[in-house]
């Protein structure tokens, strides 16, 4: 049986990247949103082109046995040409795939990764079988005897099964360690606070956070600048919203701006580890399940399992794709070796 198992999503990415496309910047008063655009009506040369695997199932499983743990991945695809690249790629992978479902009338998961020169992204997903994922998929009996289930971010009908999972895991004993979808959070927090309480492991980003909450992080004034805080105080109340149950740790991320943690006691800041950008894809994915696989290595340092999970989630944005720059403890440690300055912040 394996220590970890992973539930998620499994798709064929195509990155794409073309020196003519612009960041246009719309700002008002209390928001501003960054747009790629290319010119319209235009036929453009691609100026790089690659095609991996990807989706948080894929990617999250690939980060466990990389970390060393014995694991397994669920999740579903179709009998396609992007399922068969799929099972090729585990083939060097030690990740177990006996639970993967196979269902020859759905289309296996598709993205087009539409790269920046900034190395940010935007995705056009075809959910294909990543979405009718069921409860009769899946082998329970897996997650009864692993050390803890991840939950990356499950979409369309597949999100049904969410209720299911976590209560299984909790009367099993198995530790639950959650990384919410939109999907998931525009059901409400009601529905959410469900799965929330169950969980021991919740990791969202600052913007699926605010989602969730309904809480919105002021803006900068002339009298007060919430960014010279530590903690922003609405990034408080996100937290103390978010934290249903005793036992749980919540983590909120900032992309460049760093990540959060909180255990009901104290509040933690990790920036990110220094490294080149190349493609952001797959770095949510990399810092939420090194967390949580950190956590269980030092004994839940909470501060410590931030900077592990800020170095490999570096190591992937150097690298171009999802699955690629990942590394190990002993190299994480050699990283943060020589870099004796970087730390974290607790309060």
């Amino acid at each position: 049986m394996s220590d970890v198992i992973t539930i998620g999503s499994a798709t064929m990415d195509v990155f794409v990247e073309c020196d003519d496309a612009n960041i246009v910047s719309v700002r008002r008063k209390d928001h501003s949103t960054n747009f790629m655009s290319y010119p319209y009506g235009s036929k453009l040369e691609i100026t790089d082109f690659d095609t991996q695997v990807g989706g948080g199932g894929v990617n999250t499983a690939t980060n466990f046995a990389n970390l060393g743990y014995s694991t397994a991945a669920i999740f579903k695809v179709g009998d396609d040409i992007y399922s068969k690249g799929l099972f090729s790629f585990f083939n060097d992978k030690n990740v177990c795939l006996d639970s993967v479902v196979q269902d020859s009338s759905l289309s296996t998961g598709f993205s087009i990764i539409l790269t920046s020169f900034e190395g940010d992204r935007t995705v056009l997903a075809h959910r294909g079988a990543n979405a009718k994922l069921k409860k009769s998929d899946i082998d329970f009996n897996l997650i009864k005897n692993a050390k803890f289930l991840y939950i990356a971010p499950l979409n369309g009908d597949s999100n049904k099964v969410l209720d299911d999972l976590v209560h299984f895991a909790r009367e099993n004993n198995t530790q639950v360690c959650f990384n919410a979808g939109t999907t998931g959070i525009k059901k409400g927090f009601n529905y959410l606070k469900k799965i929330l309480e169950q969980a021991d492991v919740v990791v969202m980003n600052k913007e699926e956070a605010s989602m969730a909450t309904g809480i919105k992080l002021r803006q900068d004034t002339k009298e007060v600048k919430y960014s010279k805080e530590l903690l922003h105080p609405d990034l408080k109340a996100m937290f103390e919203k978010l934290k249903v149950s005793d036992y749980q740790i919540i983590v909120i991320t900032d992309g460049k701006h760093g990540a959060y943690a909180y255990d009901g006691k104290k509040y933690y800041f990790c920036p990110t580890f220094p490294s080149q950008v190349v493609s952001t894809l797959g770095a949510g994915d990399a810092f939420a399940s090194t967390f949580c696989a950190a956590l269980e290595k030092t004994g839940l340092n909470i501060g410590k399992s931030l900077m592990y999970a800020s170095v490999n989630s570096s190591c992937v944005v150097a690298a171009f794709g999802a699955t690629e720059g990942f590394v190990t403890f002993d190299e994480i440690e050699e990283k943060l070796n020589v870099n004796p300055d970087y730390t974290y912040l607790e309060g």
